[in-house]
């Protein structure tokens, strides 16, 4: 199965093409352009230069989030884009647990912890644990203070490895339980995305809802300008 994976949920913008698991090529770009502008053209050349076109892909994946809100929406826009009339599987998934497909092999019998900088010291997290060959979740997708997170992971007593644009947030507190992910490990990669996505369809007992039509953004909270609003009218009726 030929699998078109794309991950814009955060400063990365990623793209990889999997045969199954196995990754045929990778592209990723940070540069400060936005998702908009990179994914076409990641998208493009990888597909150019392995002679393989988009009806050749059986599979599309998308981070679904959590994550920046407009990064979101542009990877599913994308996938819903590339998909449309095609008929083709489509399947959404964590931004959080493909970051930990992503980095897995490497943390046996450890804590893999995504996190992304959500602002106001808070994190996206989730904990993930890889054990027997296999990625366990051991907490849901969630927003956490960065000090709550910190003594939590403490109070586990395993070695952990951190991952995502937060990780500057965490390494900064001293863990006894840190360890360092490379530094090429520590952001979003397609390959993660694909890993993800085959794990859930294979998973899945009925399989007609990995379709364009199903994808939708998970924020796991408000939007800003409602947060905003939201503050306001609280602190009026104060």
């Amino acid at each position: 199965m030929k699998i078109l994976a794309i991950d814009t949920s955060a400063l990365v913008a990623t793209a990889a093409l999997c045969e199954d698991g196995t990754p045929i090529a990778v592209s990723s770009q940070k540069s400060g352009l936005t998702h908009s502008a990179t994914m076409l053209p990641i998208i493009k050349n990888i597909m150019d230069n392995t002679n393989t076109s988009i009806d050749d892909i059986d599979m599309f994946a998308v981070s679904e989030g959590p994550g920046s809100f407009t990064g979101i929406r542009i990877g599913i826009a994308t996938v819903k884009g590339l998909a449309f009339g095609k008929n083709k599987i489509c399947v959404g998934v964590s931004t959080l647990e493909a970051m930990a497909r992503t980095v897995a092999s490497f943390c046996t019998d450890a804590l893999i912890c995504p996190v992304m900088d959500a602002r106001r010291n808070q994190l996206y997290n989730a904990i993930f644990e890889y054990r027997g060959g296999k990625l366990l979740r051991l907490t849901p997708d969630r927003t956490v203070m960065a000090d709550a997170l910190a003594k939590e992971l403490e109070s586990m007593d395993k070695p952990v490895f951190f991952i995502g644009d937060g990780y500057h947030i965490m390494e900064k507190r001293k863990l006894s339980c840190y360890r360092e992910t490379p530094v090429a490990c520590r952001w979003q990669n397609g390959v993660g995305v694909a890993l993800a996505a085959l794990a859930a369809y294979d998973e899945a007992q009925d399989k007609s809802v990995f379709n364009d039509r199903m994808l939708r953004p998970e924020y796991l909270r408000l939007p800003q300008a409602e947060r905003e609003l939201r503050e306001k009218e609280a602190r009026a009726k104060s």
